[in-house]
Order: structure tokens, then sequence, then C-alpha cells
């Protein structure tokens, strides 16, 4: 209920802010449950990711520092995201989404590089898509980086890939994640390609 009330008031105040959103390519999207995996280039993009999937419901990692606070807290939990350590993650950060996809009632969404200020790939969402037996499907967001900039009603475009299905018997030692990390990252780029040739992300932070 607090999911399906924040999507459409974030919808709402979205396009008052910036106008109508673009979603590219959802005939990509699977029936069943997935892993959207993308690059993290903004606070925001899980929150846009998840709109432009819709109707299909997202839970998602968040780091356990956010659960402190108990406001943040509910919304959170009512919201199907889960804590993570990002320092020491542990078995757990593997163990919980395999099981949540695994019920099939929510989607996922991973960023591979885990932080929105590194580019380095991890294997992290690959293998939580062999474990549950989910295809990835790779997306990207190009458009406003900080709150502020989605006033200059600069335009906001989500695109998904083809879905990527792990192979069971796909090795996950280092040569195995390093040729899906590639295959993720060709996509990546292949997206950002068909929205924008000339587009060049810039982390705004280190500005």
């Amino acid at each position: 209920m607090v999911y399906s009330l924040l999507r459409v008031l974030i919808r709402i105040l979205l396009y008052i802010i910036n106008g109508r959103p673009h979603y590219l390519n959802r005939q990509n999207l699977p029936e069943g449950s997935y892993i959207l995996v993308g690059p993290h280039r903004t606070w925001f993009d899980p929150i846009l990711y998840a709109l432009a999937a819709s109707p299909k419901k997202f839970s998602f990692m968040a780091k356990e520092e956010l659960f402190k606070n108990p406001v943040i807290r509910w919304i959170l939990v009512h919201c199907y995201a889960f804590s993570v350590n990002r320092k020491n993650p542990g078995p757990s950060a593997i163990k919980i989404p395999v099981n949540i996809l695994r019920k099939g009632e929510l989607s996922m969404i991973i960023f591979p590089s885990g932080s929105r200020h590194s580019q380095h790939l991890k294997g992290g969402a690959v293998v939580i898509a062999k474990m549950a037996n989910v295809p990835l499907v790779p997306t990207v967001y190009q458009g406003p980086l900080t709150f502020k900039a989605l006033f200059s009603r600069k335009r906001i475009t989500v695109s998904f890939g083809k879905p990527i299905q792990i192979d069971r018997h796909q090795k996950m030692d280092e040569q195995g994640r390093e040729k899906l990390d590639q295959q993720l990252q060709t996509a990546f780029n292949e997206l950002d390609q068909e929205i924008d040739p000339n587009f060049k992300y810039v982390d705004v932070s280190k500005k």
C-alpha cells in the first residue's frame, strides 16, 4: 500500500517538476521476476528505474545506516528495502535477495558498482541472478543528476536492454564474473549510445 501510494505521488511530483519522462524498450522487460542492473549515476535513479518498469514492484538494498532513523526505517521496510552493511556485507547480502526473487512476487534493483561514485563493476548481481535463476536486465538513466537540476526540465530517459540469462553451469570464478561484467558494461554502453551518441557521464560530486 505504501509502495503503491508513494509511486503515484512521486510520479505526479516528477511530472510537475520535470515533465513527462521517457522510457525506452519496455518490451524487453520479462514477465516474471528479474534484476534491473545499471550504472548508479544519482541518488534518485533507483526511483526512476522503478517508475519506468511499473507496474512491477521492486525490492532493493539500502545501507544499514538509513535504518537507524525510525521514520526512514518505516518507509524503507514498507517499500521492500532490506539493510546491508556495505563494509562487511556478509552472506545475507546474497541470501536475502535470492530468497526474495525466488518467491516471484518482487523484482530487484541492484547497482553492480555499489556506489554511484564508482565505475568498477562487482560480481554480486550476477551471483544473485544465477542462484535465484532470474535474468539480469541492463538499464541506464540519462538526465539531471541532482534534485535541483530536475527543475531545469532537462529530459529524463530510462532505457532497458535485452535480458541476460545466466547459465546455471556458468562458473562464478574471477574469469566467469569478469566475462559477465564485460557483457553488462557493453550493454550499458550500447543503451547510452542509443539514447545519445554524444553522452558522457560526469560525476557531479567530483566537480
